[in-house]
């Protein structure tokens, strides 16, 4: 039990006992609000683990957790990155002693891949992602249209900073002229903006180093005061996503202004 200090150290522990009570009451809805609350829209169970944010269910479907990274396994010959078979256990650890798993969906219910997305629970009503994030296993990401657990999720992150994954450079953010030529995938990077530019449906950051992010205007709202895209000239940012080359040039998506920092 917490011991009462400073003002409740002259209460009387009854008043100590009520206090501590309403300041519970005080915290429960912070959490409601901050996290998308536990629901089952679907039950499923769990076939296979393939990594530590994507699994086959029992019916054959395979499942991509919403809001969250992590590393990559390698297969045919190709190595795993970093921590990949550990996010793989970490998962496992949690999810083998359940029959069943509880799906809550969101706007987007299936990925390009035919993947379903959801955010997964434990029949005791924890959150997946939040364990997999606070254990250092999983970076929270942001994919439109399901943001609604973003700030969750990246609260959950904080916890595990310095451990698990954040042991690795790679995840302090890559500069993007130090990018080799040949990246793809999930990366974290930073670098300095060298152009701002306006198309018809979207923002676009140019970085040092030939790399471009694009904002699309039906998000760009949310990228309010220093995030603006047109308030970020010159200015050195840090972000998170996936990056694909368009014709020789690395570009990637932001739909959330809480995966940029302006540092």
């Amino acid at each position: 039990m917490l011991r009462p200090t400073g003002l409740y150290q002259r209460a009387s522990q009854t008043g100590a006992l009520f206090a501590f009570w309403l300041s519970c009451l005080a915290f429960q809805p912070l959490q409601a609000e901050e996290c998308l609350a536990y629901r089952a829209d679907e039950w499923v169970k769990v076939g296979h683990v393939y990594d530590g944010d994507t699994v086959k269910l029992k019916d054959g479907r395979k499942l991509r957790f919403i809001g969250i990274n992590t590393p990559e396994i390698g297969y045919d010959g190709a190595l795993s990155e970093p921590m990949a078979q550990a996010a793989r256990r970490a998962l496992i650890a949690l999810v083998e002693e359940h029959t069943h798993l509880a799906l809550r969906f969101e706007g987007k219910k299936k990925d390009r891949h035919g993947r379903l997305l959801a955010h997964v629970f434990l029949p005791d009503k924890r959150n997946l992602q939040q364990q997999l994030l606070q254990q250092g296993m999983a970076i929270a990401v942001a994919v439109a249209p399901n943001l609604a657990n973003v700030e969750c999720y990246l609260a959950a992150e904080h916890l595990a900073q310095g451990s698990g994954i954040w042991r690795f450079p790679r995840y302090q953010g890559v500069e993007t002229t130090q990018l080799p030529a040949d990246v793809t995938g999930f990366q974290v990077i930073r670098g300095k903006v060298i152009r701002i530019g306006e198309s018809r449906h979207a923002h676009w950051l140019n970085l040092a180093g030939n790399v471009a992010v694009r904002i699309d205007k039906r998000y760009s709202d949310s990228f309010t005061g220093q995030k603006h895209p047109t308030q970020l000239q010159d200015k050195t940012i840090q972000l998170r996503g996936w990056l694909y080359d368009n014709k020789g040039q690395k570009q990637m998506r932001l739909s959330h202004p809480a995966v940029l920092e302006v540092l």
